[in-house]
């Protein structure tokens, strides 16, 4: 008796305390929000929301804050970025998934999921020194600098890539097999059962990735920072994608560093985060209630959230979607062509272009089905081929570039002249140095909090509570946990900015990830071990430690190493905490601020002329560090 009143204390004292520990997630974004909005109410009592939102005019000089022009570049480099990677990624994913071997496949999607480890910075870096003045040379008579909404749009388009490609790989892979059996019973080609079965049924799975990649696009800021070509103006007119546009994130990386606390524009800025947040969180939302009608759909045997929705609503989504999309497709074109023609040769082709399209159908039924499957093949591995080269092309470009920088001087150096000469060992070693403080802070808290959800929670209100927190967070974008670690960490705590302040800021970023991996690894887990287990007289704390976590290992290393690897190639979160532009000694002092390699290429790109060599050098550094970690992680899966 005694032993099992003891036995039961013990697992309810484990249960809560990883209950509590488990509220982090809860407590970071309620702080978040808490201090961004308190630092925003200056700006919503003096402007007003309104005014602030629909304003025209950006000028903080004059006091002039009207963040329309800045919503919709935002809006507008989101759309381009998805009309770039959406035919490119959703035809790969087919590729994948209903095409290939799966040996193949297992080869080609680790290639398609470096795009995700390349940092953002480089994104930036390689737009600066290749795509800028390749649109240059394309389009002379358009572009005046390069930098525009059009360069910044396909930098964004390749960055949601992996993001898409993977996510709707893995829906349509989730497409029971007896669906493609049955289509192909009955005389269907493979490519007529892709289009006609796997492609609607996982519908709700393709929507949820271009979701998540809309959110990737949205809270991007280096890219956007570095080629949009930050000009606070709506494009005249408005489809001009050679003008230049400058977005929220960019406009807060860009500004912040110079206000003063307190005043009109620092508040303004803070409104423009708090704006962001709710576009952020709205993307979330959708992608949350797709994902949810996604599993419904295959738990229920139907369509879940089509089943609850009235006839007439349904009737008029069926009659609509037709010409809602050819619409689109014409305005589409006629924004194109009219970059090039005056208004009525661009309507003509705009027109002649949506006849076209409207005859494909009928032009397909004359090809026999055997040659549109090999045309719809070729189109596919067209796709895909065109991933792998930019692939090819981004690193290629780097790794030539930068190759004869490494020396044992420049590994070892100190920069001199503004970064130009020297090393840059100092940059190496805060980087590591970041990624090290950071796994100490985020692995306690995102292991625990993993392990209590998947081993000892229960479906009630507070465990649904921290799974939003934990959506909330994955989905904020990197620029809002900087401006959090500033106002929260260097100012209202008064640790100042330094390496201990970026390690926080970094954790929080990576918590999320960290949570769901180990998650679901342990969920992984057959259910047979436990019981197998504690039928043995062990206690459910010691089977989880014991018996689960070491077989999840593999699973929760491969997160681990994933999101320490995103922490090391982040800048925005690490721009107002932690780091400074040069530093000429080794510090080991966690209270002192620390250089970092994504800083140091985005201040050698952006402000150092004749560093080409310098900047190449860090770029790879750089790279070879982050895709070393992502390469160790994809072995360990494996």
């Amino acid at each position: 008796m005694f032993r099992k009143r003891s036995g039961s204390a013990e697992k309810g004292f484990q249960k809560y305390l990883l209950a509590i520990v488990s509220a982090v997630s809860v407590a970071v974004i309620l702080l978040i929000i808490l201090f961004i909005f308190s630092s925003s109410i200056s700006a919503i009592l003096n402007v007003g929301i309104w005014n602030f939102v629909s304003g025209g005019i950006w000028d903080p000089t004059n006091n002039i804050y009207g963040a329309f022009p800045i919503i919709m570049g935002t809006i507008l480099v989101t759309i381009g970025a998805l009309v770039v990677a959406i035919p490119i990624g959703l035809t790969a994913a087919i590729f994948l998934s209903e095409i290939v071997s799966d040996r193949t496949r297992n080869i080609l999607k680790p290639i398609c999921e470096i795009f995700a480890g390349i940092p953002s910075v480089v994104y930036g870096f390689f737009g600066l020194v290749v795509l800028v003045p390749f649109l240059l040379s394309v389009f002379p008579g358009d572009m005046t600098y390069g930098t525009s909404w059009l360069a910044a749009s396909i930098l964004l388009g390749i960055m949601a890539l992996p993001t898409i490609i993977s996510v709707s790989d893995d829906a349509m892979r989730a497409v029971p097999n007896s669906y493609r059996e049955a289509s192909m019973a009955v005389g269907s080609t493979h490519w007529e059962t892709t289009r006609k079965i796997v492609i609607p049924s996982a519908l709700s799975g393709i929507s949820a990735a271009i979701m998540l990649g809309v959110g990737r696009a949205i809270g991007e800021t280096m890219v956007v920072m570095m080629v949009a070509g930050n000009s606070p103006l709506i494009p005249a007119p408005l489809w001009n994608i050679f003008e230049g546009i400058r977005t929220i994130t960019a406009t807060l990386a860009l500004e912040m560093a110079d206000v003063s606390v307190g005043d009109i524009h620092y508040s303004s800025l803070f409104l423009l985060a708090l704006i962001l947040m709710g576009m952020v969180l709205l993307v979330n939302f959708v992608t949350k209630l797709i994902t949810n009608n996604t599993r419904r759909k295959f738990e229920e045997g139907g369509g879940a959230l089509e089943k609850r929705l009235p006839d007439w609503i349904k009737n008029v989504v069926r009659l609509s979607k037709r010409p809602v999309m050819m619409a689109g497709l014409f305005v589409f074109f006629l924004m194109m062509t009219s970059l090039i023609f005056d208004a009525v040769v661009s309507a003509v082709i705009s027109f002649l272009a949506i006849l076209f399209v409207i005859s494909i159908p009928h032009i397909a039924r004359r090809v026999r089905p055997l040659n549109r499957q090999k045309i719809a093949h070729s189109v596919m591995a067209l796709s895909m081929i065109i991933v792998g080269t930019m692939l090819v092309i981004i690193l290629s470009d780097i790794i030539i570039e930068g190759a004869p920088s490494l020396s044992i001087g420049f590994l070892t150096g100190v920069p001199s002249d503004a970064g130009r000469a020297g090393g840059i060992l100092p940059a190496i070693i805060g980087t590591l140095t970041l990624i090290l403080g950071t796994a100490v802070i985020a692995l306690p808290l995102g292991i625990t909090t993993g392990i209590y959800l998947s081993e000892f929670s229960k479906d009630s209100r507070f465990t649904r509570i921290i799974r939003t927190s934990i959506d909330t967070l994955n989905g904020t974008p990197s620029i809002v946990f900087g401006l959090f670690g500033m106002v929260a960490i260097v100012a209202f705590l008064g640790i100042g900015e330094c390496l201990l302040a970026g390690c926080i800021t970094l954790a929080f970023l990576i918590l999320p990830v960290i949570i769901r991996t180990t998650e679901e690894s342990l969920k992984a887990v057959p259910y047979e071990l436990r019981e197998a287990s504690m039928a043995m007289g062990a206690t459910k704390w010691e089977t989880t430690i014991r018996v689960v976590v070491p077989a999840a290992m593999g699973g929760v290393l491969t997160g681990i190493i994933l999101s320490l690897g995103r922490a090391g190639g982040e800048t925005a979160p690490i721009m107002f905490t932690a780091v400074v532009v040069s530093r000429r000694y080794l510090n080991f002092s966690f209270l002192d601020p620390v250089m970092a390699l994504p800083y140091h290429l985005y201040y050698l790109a952006s402000e150092v002329p004749n560093s080409s060599a310098a900047q190449y050098g860090t770029a790879l550094v750089l790279i070879i560090i982050v895709l070393a970690m992502f390469t160790f992680a994809s072995f360990v899966r494996h």
